[in-house]
C-alpha cells in the first residue's frame, strides 16, 4: 500500500489542478467527509441479516470501496489543510486505544472503554 503521504499529495495536486481550495474550509471539508461516510452506509441500509449483508457486499465490493476512497479522499485533504502528521495522529491513538481496550478487559467485547 502507497505511504499516506504519496495519497495526500495526489489528493492535494487533484484539487489544486481543479482549484478548489478556494471552496475547502474547514466546516465544509467537515461536511463532505460526513456526507461520504452516510453514504457508505447508505450501502447496508435495509440489509437485515448476515448472509443479506454479506450477498451485498459481494456484488456491490467496487461502489463500497469507491465510497470508501471518498471518505479517504476527505481524510487526507482535511488532515493536510489543518497540518495534522496523520500517520503520527494515527500512531498516537492506536497507543490510546490500546490503553482504554487492555485485552484482558475487552477481548471479545463491543463494551466501551468507560464501562470495561
Amino acid at each position: 500500500m502507497a505511504d499516506i503521504k504519496e495519497f495526500q499529495k495526489k489528493v492535494i495536486a487533484f484539487r489544486d489542478a481543479r482549484n478548489w481550495k478556494q471552496f475547502h474550509n474547514q466546516k465544509d471539508m467537515a461536511l463532505s467527509l460526513t456526507l461520504e461516510a452516510a453514504e457508505v452506509l447508505e450501502h447496508f441500509q435495509w440489509k437485515a441479516t448476515k448472509a443479506e449483508i454479506e450477498k451485498y457486499v459481494k456484488a456491490h465490493k467496487k461502489e463500497i470501496g469507491e465510497e470508501l476512497a471518498d471518505v479517504l479522499y476527505w481524510v487526507l485533504t482535511m488532515s493536510h489543510d489543518l497540518g495534522i502528521d496523520l500517520g503520527k495522529a494515527f500512531e498516537k491513538k492506536m497507543e490510546k486505544n490500546a490503553k482504554r481496550y487492555p485485552v484482558k478487559k475487552s477481548k471479545g467485547k463491543y463494551t466501551k472503554y468507560s464501562k470495561l
